[in-house]
């Protein structure tokens, strides 16, 4: 598969209905909605699901995916959090949302496969995206195994790097690993001026990001940039 000639398949990383907003109008072809992005993002509040999912003003509904995370740092949980994210996907699948993001690892830095389960069939049969708690784990092709045997839908990673740029030599190596067996998502730090190369190394079918602008929100001109930067003339 090579870059030029199509558009990428986007997912725009929400925080507000605005940034909804902006993303729908640039094309973007789902969200994933969370609050708090300055400490890696939280779960939204039920009433900013509630009004994303009521923005389409461009006229298509397009998917919106809800990240579970309780607090930002680290991503082994106690018990109590643990219960926290079973009730935040329960309310979550009342709402009507198309998926869900979570990803938990224990103390040795391994998928935490127990918890993972349990989060798993709560979110059932709602898609499920790993999130970058990849990125922090100890050996990330066994943990691709893991998240694989799990039944999650896709994986977003920036490779063990701080932008997917930088990752780029493992995303493509994860991407092979997988072999269709998983979606894995490029994400962190995908910017217009950096896509086209992102996509030439990992040859991957899905790519996340925020697509800020000069405000520092997501913005429909950024959108629209990188999901056309493979066509003819850019």
């Amino acid at each position: 598969m090579h870059c030029r000639g199509r558009k990428l398949f986007f997912e725009c990383c929400c925080t507000t209905v605005r940034e909804v907003v902006e993303a729908i109008c640039g094309g973007a072809s789902r969200i994933e909605l969370c609050e708090a992005l300055e400490i890696g993002g939280v779960t939204p509040s039920e009433n900013l699901i509630r009004e994303a999912l009521e923005a389409n003003p461009a006229g298509r509904q397009i998917p919106i995916n809800v990240l579970v995370r309780p607090r930002g740092g680290n991503f082994v949980y106690s018990k109590d959090e643990a219960e926290e994210m079973v009730d935040q996907i329960g309310r979550c699948k009342q709402i009507g949302v198309n998926g869900i993001v979570i990803g938990a690892l224990d103390g040795q830095g391994n998928v935490d496969m127990p918890l993972m389960r349990r989060l798993m069939a709560k979110a059932a049969p709602l898609e499920v995206t790993f999130h970058r708690a990849f990125d922090e784990c100890r050996a990330p092709e066994e943990a691709l195994e893991d998240i694989i045997a799990l039944g999650c839908r896709r994986l977003l990673s920036s490779g063990h790097e701080r932008s997917a740029d930088k990752g780029r030599e493992l995303l493509s190596k994860l991407v092979r690993q997988a072999g269709g067996r998983i979606i894995v998502m490029p994400g962190a730090g995908i910017t217009p001026d950096n896509i086209a190369r992102i996509v030439q190394s990992t040859q991957a079918t899905e790519y996340h990001g925020s697509a800020h602008g000069p405000a520092g929100t997501t913005d429909r001109a950024v959108v629209s940039k990188i999901i056309n930067c493979c066509q003819p003339g850019n």
